[in-house]
């Protein structure tokens, strides 16, 4: 199911990519990628971790900003992934 994506990538970028930070300004709608949280090396290591917890294999341009750019996106892409 996917209701544990989401709160599963929160996770991993807040321990990451954002020590330290608060949690609760990380929200479903947070910009990642344009927003400058995630450069380019961060996005390939969310990548390797989505592949491997959730077994799926992302297209290179699955990769971009249009899917990866907040946590919504990722769930929504990782969720169409596994069905």
């Amino acid at each position: 199911m996917s209701d544990d994506i989401a709160p599963a990538v929160k996770t991993f970028i807040l321990e990451e990519f954002l020590p330290g930070e608060n949690p609760d300004e990380l929200t479903l709608e947070t910009p990642l990628i344009t927003g400058g949280i995630l450069d380019s090396i961060a996005t390939l290591k969310l990548v390797l971790f989505l592949e491997e917890r959730w077994r799926v294999k992302l297209a290179a341009h699955e990769t971009s900003p249009d899917h990866l750019d907040t946590i919504a996106r990722i769930a929504a892409l990782v969720q169409s992934k596994r069905a």
